[in-house]
């Protein structure tokens, strides 16, 4: 029988990799898309592991490029639950990389992705509740709250049908951009 109810601790994932010079980007940078690549396992652990369930990414929400990567350094993720819905879960990840010989840990990279429990058949399943012990697990809960009414708002935006370009005129005199509409 799974808990009704899980601790945020319960579920957190972390893990370490060296960045080796196949995962470098052109500029000599570590490639932002491997860093996502390990951001997508990540997440899929830990709602795996809040779930008990598979678990697929239904979106990427967020996902900023604080400072770069360099070759050699040791790169840790921190993962954690920090919003239920009924099937899904907004996982928190935590990008640091250490220069392994100096010792010195930067912030890298702060990421929330969204991930849905599905059952064999395919169908979301219900996941535990979450137990929150500290303010800092309040406050994530919360700051998920709000991005997700956010992502709601932009989503309903985007598929608006009622455009009306005099609406946009001011784009011109804000923006570099010039309309020119075909009649």
């Amino acid at each position: 029988m799974q808990k009704e109810y899980k601790s945020v601790e319960e579920s957190q994932v972390v893990i370490s990799e060296l960045m080796l010079p196949s995962h470098s980007n052109f500029n000599g940078k570590i490639h932002g898309g491997y860093i996502l690549s390990l951001l997508d396992q990540i997440a899929f652990a830990c709602a795996s592991k809040h779930s008990r369930a598979y678990c697929v990414t239904a979106s990427v929400d967020t996902v900023d490029f604080l400072k770069p990567i360099e070759i050699g350094e040791l790169v840790t993720m921190k993962a954690s639950v920090n919003y239920i819905g009924r099937s899904s879960m907004v996982i928190g990840i935590r990008v640091e990389a250490e220069n392994i010989q100096t010792g010195k840990v930067k912030h890298c990279n702060s990421s929330y992705i969204t991930m849905v429990a599905k059952d064999d058949a395919g169908n979301s399943v219900e996941v535990p509740g979450l137990i929150l012990k500290t303010d800092n697990q309040v406050r994530r809960f919360a700051k998920s709250i709000k991005r997700r009414k956010m992502k709601i708002k932009r989503s309903k935006e985007f598929h608006e049908t009622d455009f009306l370009s005099d609406k946009y005129l001011h784009i011109e005199e804000e923006y570099k951009a010039k309309i020119q509409l075909d009649s």
